[in-house]
């Protein structure tokens, strides 16, 4: 084995954040990306070398050596790659874009656990918990960098972090509406957010995609999950998720089905593919 390999989902923001470091140290190349279904049970090999865990994405070095936690495995990368390191040199710097990284935890659980909810008469706890997180943010940065775009002078170790979360909150733009209030508590992370989100090395996904692949988590079925009544996962890697039309806004009322999402064929296409595979001969791939 000469190269690193990382088993993941690829619309994963714990992924991306491992690409966006590649792209930023041009070395896209130094590590082989090995998709995972997550529709589909895992790979007996996989976890045989995981010892069990399911969570990508998951490191295996070039040494053969498992390593997991998507920021244990971004640090791991930083150290070991050619060239500099995305972290901070300076150690106090490198404290307080670790104390922001702390944060990321906590933001991102509350917006995956917005965007899962039921319960509409939830909706608003939701909102008002992750605008607080947003406040938080804010105020870290007015702390350390008011009157500037990053965390310090240039897209580092944090933006890393953050940027691929902040493209995945996509999904609460779409199904609930979500958006940042105007004025002073919330204008320096939005103007960070912004600049994560519109940087060059953070272009591996779209929002048509996440809006589509996440459908699922909307209506609370996540991890590949299938929602009551339907027959195939919002993840499934098939149809492309670039053929199929944009799902319903409305995560609260009556679900839409797998044809109405494009997820597989009406009807009449299923009997025409079944009627043609009479003629195939088994041996087929």
């Amino acid at each position: 084995m000469t190269k690193h390999i990382v088993y993941h989902i690829p619309v994963c923001p714990f992924s991306q954040r491992l690409e966006i470091l590649l792209t930023l140290r041009g070395l896209k190349d130094a590590v082989e990306f090995r998709v995972v279904d997550i529709t589909k049970p895992r790979d007996p090999e996989l976890l045989r070398k995981t010892r069990g865990t399911t969570a990508l994405p998951v490191l295996e070095t070039a040494q053969g050596k498992i390593i997991n936690e998507s920021l244990v495995i971004l640090r791991y990368l930083d150290e070991v790659l050619e060239g500099p390191q995305l972290r901070r040199a300076d150690p106090y710097e490198h404290a307080v874009e670790s104390m922001l990284i702390a944060k990321e935890g906590s933001f991102t659980m509350a917006g995956y656990i917005y965007v899962m909810n039921r319960d509409l008469k939830q909706k608003e706890a939701h909102n008002e918990k992750l605008l607080s997180l947003y406040r938080d943010l804010n105020d870290f940065l007015l702390e350390h960098n008011p009157e500037g775009t990053f965390l310090f002078d240039f897209f580092g170790l944090a933006e890393a972090v953050f940027a691929p979360v902040f493209k995945r909150f996509w999904f609460l733009d779409y199904y609930e509406g979500f958006e940042l209030p105007v004025g002073p508590d919330y204008a320096r992370v939005k103007k960070w957010r912004a600049a994560c989100m519109v940087h060059q090395a953070t272009d591996q996904v779209t929002e048509e995609e996440i809006v589509k692949l996440y459908h699922d988590y909307a209506l609370g079925a996540g991890n590949g999950a299938l929602v009551d009544g339907r027959q195939v996962s919002s993840f499934a890697f098939k149809p492309d998720w670039q053929s199929r039309p944009m799902p319903p806004r409305d995560k609260y009322g009556s679900s839409a089905s797998d044809v109405d999402l494009g997820l597989i064929a009406t009807n009449t296409d299923r009997e025409s593919i079944e009627i043609s595979q009479l003629f195939v001969s088994p041996t087929s791939c």
